[in-house]
This record gives C-alpha cells, sequence and structure tokens, in this order.
C-alpha cells in the first residue's frame, strides 16, 4: 500500500492547530513585557539557538530590530548571537563550541539586558557531542549572573530552560517538525505585539494614527 501523504499532511494540520491553541498565553505575555521593558531602557536583547532554532533566533532578532517599530520609532537593540560564522568558528576553535555565545556576551552584555533562546529539547538529552545545547543555558545563565533576564522557548518537556528561565514558554508537542515551525508563530506572536504596542503609544503621545499599520 502506498504511503497516504495527503492524511498525513491534514494529519499535521491539525496537530499544530490543536498545539497552538494550547499556547501559554499568559507567557507570551510575560515576554512581551520583559521585552518592552527592555525597549523602553534602551537595553539589548540577545537571541540565540542551535541547528533550526538558530535560523528562527536570526529571523525573530530581525524582526524585532526592524518590524515591532512604530514608524521606525521604539526600535528594539536586538542582535542574534548565531550570525556572524568567522567568529563562532573562531570560539568555537579557541573555546569550545559550548562558549560560543557566553564568550561573546561577556564584550557585549549589561545589567537589564534579555536574552532568548530557542530550543526544541530545552537543553536536556544527549548526543555524541555531549548535552544538548549548553551553550544556550550558559548563555542565559551568564546573563542572569549579570543582572539580566531569560526567556526561553521550548518544546518537549521544556528540558533545563523550564526551570532556567525567567519567562518559558513551550509548545507543547513531541515533534521537532512541529515545535520548530511553531516557535516561528510564537515569535510572530511576540513581535506583532510589541509592534502594536509600539503603535498605540505612539499614537497616544501624537494624537495621530500611524500611517505604518499593515
Amino acid at each position: 500500500m502506498a504511503f497516504d501523504s495527503k492524511k498525513y499532511i491534514d494529519t499535521y494540520k491539525e496537530t499544530s492547530s490543536r498545539i497552538t491553541q494550547q499556547f501559554p498565553t499568559a507567557d507570551i505575555k510575560k515576554a512581551v513585557d520583559l521585552i518592552h521593558t527592555a525597549r523602553k531602557r534602551g537595553s539589548h536583547v540577545f537571541t540565540i539557538g542551535n541547528g533550526g532554532s538558530a535560523s528562527t533566533a536570526s529571523h525573530f532578532a530581525g524582526d524585532l530590530f526592524k518590524w515591532a517599530t512604530a514608524n521606525g520609532k521604539a526600535p528594539i537593540k536586538a542582535f542574534c548571537l548565531t550570525d556572524n560564522i568567522p567568529l563562532i568558528s573562531a570560539l568555537t576553535n579557541d573555546d569550545g563550541w559550548s562558549e560560543i555565545f557566553t564568550e561573546q556576551l561577556k564584550t557585549l552584555a549589561q545589567p537589564g539586558d534579555v536574552i532568548v533562546g530557542f530550543s526544541v529539547h530545552g537543553g536536556s538529552g544527549k548526543e555524541n557531542a555531549g548535552v544538548w545545547s549548553q551553550n544556550l543555558t550558559k548563555a542565559m545563565h551568564y546573563v542572569q549572573q549579570i543582572g539580566g533576564s531569560a526567556i526561553g522557548i521550548t518544546g518537549f518537556d521544556g528540558g533545563a530552560m523550564k526551570d532556567l528561565c525567567d519567562v518559558h514558554i513551550n509548545v507543547p508537542v513531541t515533534s521537532t517538525a512541529h515545535v520548530e515551525g511553531l516557535h516561528l508563530v510564537v515569535s510572530h506572536m511576540i513581535v506583532d505585539t510589541l509592534k502594536e504596542i509600539a503603535l498605540h503609544e505612539h499614537e497616544q503621545s501624537t494624537g495621530k494614527k500611524d500611517t505604518h499599520r499593515k
């Protein structure tokens, strides 16, 4: 019997829809509030991830920087620590993979900054290279130690990030494909809410409707 691709796709859609309805709205709001507070005081927001989550972290930082504003006002100082490949390869070569984010933060991070980590397993489990995502949890702990905050966006059971982070957003499904895809939905929820906040505050302060609403 041939594999029923249509049935599989329909099931995938149904699972995605069901899990989206289970998103922890209160935790997503906490993340929004934390990043908005960082924006208002001019603090940095750093994003990190490994593998597919690295691309999500990069996408998220770009959206925070460019999209979550009101006509270019109320910017967020967002930077993704996965994007400088020469630097990451040098840090891996000299200090080890577990230090690639922490070493960058030692130069860049300040008290009050926020770090956002995307991880399917939340830093749990182990493979040939060692403990999964230990570079993420180390970086998050470092930011907390210097007086910043950590947001963890995970799947499965939340892993180590569940107990480590100041705000934990879990996509409650044990499927890597669903977790990675729905992490993008979570990140867009956060970004678009931040944009609406910026637009609202801009309109309240100027008395004019922003022309960049889309």
